[in-house]
This record gives structure tokens, C-alpha cells and sequence, in this order.
């Protein structure tokens, strides 16, 4: 059953959400909770959905960044982006570790804030530590673009967006995004916008 998205704005949005208890994941309430997230982020599409922005405060992630959505990428923005297909999975309870704080800087969009999307800095690699949909323990290491969809889902979780640490002089619309911006390395787009100084 596909979900309604709720927007920013909504106060589920920012409120820490609540721990699962593992006997509450393996029941059937949540089982099936799962199963219509997944459908409603891959209708979306989407690369991941929180159960806040489903109007669910539960510590509950879904994950998966298709090959369908990768294949028209060049080589080289797989490449910059550290990007690759990743199967789908479920993390609850989330508790992340900074591996490698260097910040990578890439834009973002997020399903609750339909329509806009800005350059957000990420920690390029984290170590997750979680439950599965099994309610069984997983640890995650993840770099590039995993780390990224891993860091925004669990912002989710905790009560915060994007745009909380989006560089903001980037903030705009997907439109002009693909008007302006999407045929651009990152970097040329930070000097453009007067985010980092032009080296020679």
C-alpha cells in the first residue's frame, strides 16, 4: 500500500524518533509497515524513506538506490559521486559513527521537500550500527553515496532535514537545478555561487 509523504512542516518532521523494541519488529504491524514503505519509496522514486515522513515517529529507515536509477550516470559521476547500485534493506534503531570526516559536498533532495533540492557537505564514510527487518544486529560500512543516504535517513530519525546543513546559497528549485546546475561538477557550482574561492 503506497503511503502519503508528509512535507516539511509537519512536526513528525522534528521530533527524535522512538526506539523499536525487537519483538515489536518482528510482529505483524511493523512487517507490513516495511513492506508498504518499500513500495511507497520505490513509487516516490526514492533512494530511501524514514518512517517520520510517513507521519511515523519510529526509529525505521528503508534503503535502496536501484540500478535503473544509476544506469544513465556517466562513468564519472558514478565515479565523483562514489556511487553504485545497493540492494534494498531495512535499518531500526540507528546508532552512526563517523569513520571519515572529510566532507564531501553534493546535491540533495529529499521526498518531504518536494521540489527543491541544495548542495548538503556529508561525512564520506559511516559506520552503522543497527537492527534488521529480522530485528538481528548488522553493522554497515558504507563510503560515497551510501554514507550520504545513510546520513540523511537517520537526520530523519533524529529531527532534522537537509536543509538544516545544506550550504544555503545552493538552495533552489529542480527545475533550475536542471537548468543551471545539473550538467556541473559540485565544485564549479560552489565557485559559481561564491562558496569557495576560484583557484587558478
Amino acid at each position: 500500500m503506497k503511503l502519503k509523504i508528509v512535507q516539511v512542516g509537519e512536526p513528525v518532521l522534528r521530533q527524535r524518533a522512538r526506539a523499536l523494541p525487537p519483538e515489536d519488529i518482528k510482529g505483524p504491524v511493523i512487517q507490513q509497515l516495511i513492506d508498504s514503505m518499500r513500495e511507497t519509496m520505490r513509487k516516490a522514486p526514492g533512494v530511501g524513506l524514514a518512517a517520520p515522513q510517513i507521519g511515523q515517529p519510529l526509529q525505521l529507515a528503508v534503503i535502496e538506490d536501484r540500478s535503473e536509477y544509476v544506469k544513465d550516470l556517466s562513468p564519472e559521476t558514478l565515479d565523483e559521486r562514489g556511487r553504485a547500485a545497493i540492494p534494498f534493506h531495512v535499518i531500526i534503531n540507528p546508532e552512526i559513527k563517523v569513520v571519515e570526516a572529510r566532507l564531501a559536498f553534493f546535491f540533495e533532495g529529499c521526498l518531504s521537500l518536494s521540489g527543491f533540492t541544495a548542495i548538503v557537505p556529508r561525512a564520506l564514510a559511516v559506520e552503522v550500527r543497527c537492527l534488521n527487518e529480522r530485528a538481528e544486529p548488522v553493522t554497515i560500512k558504507a563510503r560515497g553515496w551510501y554514507a550520504r543516504i545513510l546520513q540523511h535517513e537517520i537526520d530523519h530519525l533524529n529531527g532534522k532535514v537537509y536543509i538544516d546543513r545544506m550550504e544555503s546559497r545552493s538552495f533552489t528549485t529542480t527545475e533550475n537545478f536542471s537548468k543551471y546546475w545539473s550538467d556541473l561538477p559540485v565544485e564549479h557550482v560552489r565557485i559559481s555561487l561564491g562558496l569557495v574561492p576560484w583557484k587558478q
